[in-house]
């Protein structure tokens, strides 16, 4: 999908390779007013149910365990879905530590064997072949493959819990394309984790496994169609994304927390259950595996994710050692800050850096994306290589006696320590941290008992902060969280070693600030809260460190808050996504529907020519239809047609003495009797005379493209562009002399076949269809859908908007008229914002 430079842009944001138009621009509320809004190339999800005719009837005739087994088969689903999320993980995890272990090897011992300096360059040159060939692939992947599997995945999966449909984000070619990328990104040097693409290939495994078919792969298709809809799919995705954050981090609540927090817009108790259910599949199925695979204990659950902080734990025989204390709280709330400063930084780069690609990679050839790539990959090899030259050698046994020391397995520390160019006997701090999977970087700045000094610790911390941030956005699979950690973790680390060595505090435990730096970082640049803090602490399994992760996660979001937004709602941001927010803006309080509507509508009559439907399928891309009659002046005899219409328009009015005659026939015999004698000196056919009233003027501006010509125009319900094309796929219409009773019923089932692959008008072969014929529209359309008050203020109407999954709200005053139309680009902070200025300069 392309992407906008600006946000608020009023061009079409399209290229050759899309295939489906989605709504136009925003209409101005007021003929008059003329602004820019963002671009409108995503399509809402309909997670309301439409209460039609074949819907009805589908309900009616369900069989006597309908329901029990479709309650039983999304179970199944979900323990699918966090099962295959965690044998993802699995897969990724373990070809990445044999594809490392392979090029660490090689040239380790291409270093291991040089009798003086000339032989740095071969070692040099071998790294860099290595590097440049797995990142070289994984850009194909991307750049070639599927474009969406670039970056983490988290903003797209973000806006399809969001209820926003993104192109190709849960398909079967983006997961491998993800999957696969992000192997040969990681092994390739990138500094770039493998935890945030786990959240995306969750989704899309949640989004898959309940359809039981495949559009990919051809011969995958069950016949089993219980989750058919927008509303399902989005609660098994959400299931599936927070499966991803339970494998790649071991935190199954966390997990749950994050798709709350982070993207859907509608949730229940049943979809909490399920979830938590997902994710605990998927942490212990990886635990298992993990187990088993590389400590040869099969059973045992002793690895947590892809992803753990060891043991926080003061050593026995220091008694001065604290985790924390209430006096390192202070300094906590200004690493806190601090992070959220670096964050504001980091995603202020960040942003000039992606509207460059936008602005000038993204209009050449594709393989100028491929050359950046590798151009990253290149300066990352030369960063990671040269940079130990100015690192300092330590003696491995020379571990620092006094009160910052660690617990850590001296085992496990002295394998991770890297001598680079070092005498026998020493290492080098500088490769130690370079030279080891982020993962081991992380524990050694958490836990190792060797000093790593403050220049290391600086120079470390400002490369990895440039290159980390050039290579998020480019066209490579890559994570945030584990650079973001790593490089938080320096940080952290930086300020314990200054406190201990020049204002001599001796109780400091460096594990602890190294963990609230990388919590500091990550939150200044993500600006998570609930379910970043819940993560960490099933990461470090040590509740004692919950109200400083908290209390430095809300500091550092405050302090990057003042600048600007989370780097995921950035690039959502740049992406002309209209995203909504959990709350409506402040000025948005003045303002109701009548102010934000869309007033230019195209519509249908109950009774419409095939031939009206297609001319306005082809010539607008609305996504829905009001269905409406209107009561003109007779001119010209009345047509077949607008008859038609008048008769549904009077049938369709319910009065109060209509509900009395329905309920007078529940009564006792005599009863009914009663009321009906009583009844029968009143005119109940108050709607008769619009039969008289109607010309045939209804039927030529249905049959000349439906036009709004601002006459008033009573509301009967919604018609979808799907459920038209649908239609007319299926040949679902009546001769204008037969009646709308010989027209076929479409049963719900029908409806579904094709979801979510719905036939696009203009594939459709015109020459099956017969013009002339007539579409009743009404057993199809959904006739009780949410509306609004026209003075309905704005934040109730996003909160009904937001909460209940909406994907259109029509305006309907007190006749019945609808006035206006309201998706979910009306009611973004952007077009808001827009009509509060021009209010403004009206008014002056």
């Amino acid at each position: 999908m392309p992407s906008c430079p600006n946000f608020n842009c009023c061009h079409r944001c399209r290229s050759s390779s899309d295939s489906e138009v989605l709504e136009p621009l925003i209409q101005q509320p007021l003929a008059s007013r003329e602004h820019s809004v963002h671009c409108k190339d995503y399509e809402s999800l309909d997670y309301d149910k439409c209460y039609n005719t074949p819907y009805r009837k589908h309900l009616q005739n369900h069989e006597k365990w309908f329901e029990t087994k479709k309650e039983i088969l999304s179970w199944v689903s979900i323990f699918i879905i966090g099962f295959c999320t965690a044998l993802v993980a699995f897969g990724i995890d373990t070809v990445i530590r044999y594809l490392t272990a392979w090029k660490l090897n090689t040239v380790t011992k291409s270093m291991g064997a040089c009798k003086h300096d000339s032989c740095i360059a071969t070692s040099l040159l071998l790294l860099a072949a290595f590097n440049l060939s797995f990142v070289f692939i994984a850009a194909l992947l991307v750049v070639y493959g599927e474009p969406l599997a670039a970056g983490s995945g988290i903003p797209e999966i973000k806006c399809y819990l969001n209820g926003v449909k993104v192109q190709n984000v849960i398909r079967l070619k983006t997961l491998f394309c993800k999957a696969v990328g992000v192997l040969f990104s990681v092994s390739g040097g990138l500094l770039v984790g493998k935890e945030g693409p786990m959240i995306h290939s969750g989704g899309v495994i949640g989004a898959g496994i309940p359809q039981f078919e495949s559009l990919t792969i051809k011969g995958l298709k069950l016949n089993i169609p219980y989750f058919r809809s927008d509303r399902d799919k989005r609660d098994f995705v959400s299931a599936g994304a927070a499966a991803g954050v339970a494998a790649a981090f071991g935190a199954p609540i966390g997990g749950v927390l994050f798709s709350l927090e982070e993207g859907c817009s509608f949730w229940n108790q049943a979809l909490t259950w399920k979830t938590l259910f997902c994710t605990m599949t998927s942490t212990f199925t990886l635990n298992f595996f993990l187990s088993g695979t590389f400590d040869h204990s099969w059973g045992s659950f002793n690895q947590n994710g892809l992803l753990t902080f060891g043991v926080f734990q003061c050593p026995p025989s220091n008694k001065n050692c604290h985790l924390w204390t209430l006096g390192d709280l202070l300094i906590f709330i200004i690493i806190g800050a601090g992070g959220g400063l670096f964050g504001m930084v980091f995603n202020a780069i960040n942003t000039k850096l992606t509207l460059f690609r936008l602005k000038y990679l993204a209009k050449k050839h594709k393989l100028f994306r491929v050359l950046e790539v590798l151009a990253v990959a290149l300066m990352t090899t030369l960063v990671v290589f040269l940079s130990p030259l100015v690192g300092k050698c330590k003696p491995i046994s020379d571990f620092p006696n006094n009160t910052i020391t660690m617990s850590f397995k001296e085992s496990a520390q002295n394998a991770s320590l890297q001598r680079f160019l070092c005498p026998v006997g020493q290492y080098n701090d500088m490769a130690t941290l370079f030279y080891n999977g982020q993962e081991i970087a992380i524990k050694q700045l958490f836990h190792n008992n060797g000093e790593f000094s403050l220049e290391t610790l600086g120079l470390f911390f400002i490369l990895f902060f440039f290159l980390s941030c050039w290579t998020y956005g480019s066209s490579a699979p890559s994570g945030l969280f584990v650079p973001c950690i790593l490089c938080g973790a320096a940080y952290g680390r930086f300020v314990a070693s200054f406190l201990h060595n020049y204002l001599d505090i001796n109780h400091i435990y460096l594990g602890t600030f190294s963990l609230i730096g990388a919590a500091a970082f990550l939150g200044g640049v993500v600006r998570m809260t609930i379910s970043l803090t819940v993560i960490l602490i099933e990461c470090t399994n040590e509740i004692s460190l919950s109200l400083p992760i908290m209390v430095t996660l809300m500091v550092a979001k405050w302090a990057g808050d003042m600048a600007n937004h989370g780097l995921y709602d950035i690039h959502v941001f740049l992406k002309s996504v209209p995203l909504l927010e959990w709350e409506v803006p402040i000025i948005a309080k003045s303002l109701t529907a009548v102010d934000i509507m869309n007033t230019r509508l195209k519509f249908v009559f109950p009774h419409t020519r095939v031939r009206s439907i297609v001319n306005l399928l082809r010539t607008t891309a609305h996504n829905s239809f009001p269905v409406v009659t209107m009561e003109t002046v007779e001119r010209e005899p009345k047509s077949t047609l607008s008859t038609a219409n008048l008769r549904y328009r009077s049938s369709s009015h319910v009065t109060r003495m209509q509900v009395e005659r329905e309920r007078a026939r529940t009564r006792s015999q005599l009863e009914t009797e009663l009321v009906e004698v009583a009844l029968s000196d009143e005119d109940t056919s108050e709607n008769g005379s619009m039969c008289e009233k109607m010309s045939s003027n209804e039927e030529s501006s249905g049959s000349s493209g439906l036009a709004d010509n601002l006459q008033p125009m009573t509301f009967h319900g919604i018609i979808l562009r799907t459920q038209l094309t649908t239609l007319l796929k299926n040949n679902i219409y009546h001769n204008q002399y037969s009646g709308a009773s010989s027209q076929e019923l479409l049963s719900y089932e029908k409806f579904n076949e094709d979801y979510p692959r719905f036939m696009n008008i203009h594939d459709m072969n015109m020459d099956d269809l017969n013009l002339n014929e007539i579409m009743d529209v009404t057993p199809y359309m959904h006739p009780c859908p949410h509306i609004v008050h026209p003075d309905s203020p704005v934040p109730q109407v996003f909160n009904l908007f937001r909460t209940m999954g909406l994907r259109h709200l029509p305006v309907i005053n007190s006749r019945g008229e609808v006035l206006g139309w309201i998706t979910r680009h009306n009611l973004t902070h952007e077009f808001i914002e827009e009509i509060v200025k021009i209010r403004s300069n009206s008014r002056d």
